[in-house]
């Protein structure tokens, strides 16, 4: 047996080395990329066993409300052990920011950072409709919930507390909303695609996490769509995915922490009709 294998019993996921790996913005408007991203997962990782960030209605160009074909995709990727996320619901930033939000928004994202300066009320509002909407699609609950870019601004930790989702998600953390616990720590390795200097800086600092990251007992890695354009990141990508499931199980984020934070999934859970009539199965 792998000496870095995890152990299927006799201990918990607390003393097991994980592999969270995640494909962001999934949604119709990149449906092509998405596909493309979850078959390298899937060869790399020996199954579907990974997470899936959803986007309800991308830049408000691409609702799934009215992508019925993508919504059962979205039903068939969770009965297969998907997990799925509630990732904002427009993706896009639409404030004007100062201070230290105004760096965030110009240097950690390109006006994606949607719960960056969103207040409470309106911040709760999103995390609810998103919620309820992804999971009347999947029929079980939400993983859980991370903002679009890994950004947060006061109303939406202040929402995010009181929404109900079992799991959040930044850059250096997992925790569970409600109580505040710490559930992973570290940095997410993930890629830029915008720009050929943050192509090439994030490869560098995939490379380096190959390096430096297998002494720690949980490791994510995020994609993203644009990474598909770029040869020179999947293969990064496929490195890296390669080179940490080697040395550890792919697993979920419903492994993490404590029992009340444990996800159960409920396959037997009857679809609900949206509020306007529809069906969303």
């Amino acid at each position: 047996m792998n000496k870095d294998a995890l152990p299927q019993s006799g201990s918990g996921p607390q003393s097991c080395r994980l592999l969270l790996a995640s494909i962001h913005d999934v949604g119709p408007r990149f449906e092509r990329e998405v596909d493309t991203l979850a078959s390298l997962f899937e060869r790399t990782l020996g199954g579907p066993r990974f997470a899936m960030l959803v986007v309800p209605d991308h830049w408000g160009q691409a609702p799934l409300r009215e992508a019925p074909a993508f919504r059962r995709r979205l039903r068939d990727w969770a009965d297969a052990g998907i997990e799925i996320f509630v990732h904002g619901w427009f993706h896009r930033d639409r404030h004007r920011h100062s201070g230290i939000a105004g760096w965030k928004a110009r240097h950690m994202t390109a006006g994606e950072g949607e719960f960056l300066g969103l207040d409470q009320a309106e911040a709760a509002v999103r995390m609810a409709e998103g919620k309820d909407l992804i999971e009347q699609i999947i029929g079980r609950p939400a993983a859980g919930f991370v903002a679009p870019a890994w950004l947060y601004g006061p109303g939406a930790q202040s929402a995010l507390r009181t929404s109900g989702f079992a799991l959040a998600e930044d850059h250096f953390r997992v925790w569970h909303p409600a109580s505040g616990e710490i559930l992973a720590r570290g940095p997410v390795v993930t890629w830029a695609s915008r720009s050929t200097p943050r192509q090439w800086s994030s490869r560098v600092v995939a490379a380096l996490a190959r390096r430096v990251l297998h002494g720690q007992r949980i490791v994510r890695v995020a994609a993203h769509p644009g990474d598909t354009a770029v040869p020179a990141l999947m293969g990064s990508i496929e490195r890296t995915l390669a080179s940490f499931a080697a040395r550890r199980r792919a697993g979920g984020y419903g492994e993490l922490g404590a029992a009340d934070t444990r996800m159960t999934s409920r396959p037997g859970m009857e679809p609900r009709n949206d509020p306007r009539g529809m069906s969303l199965q």
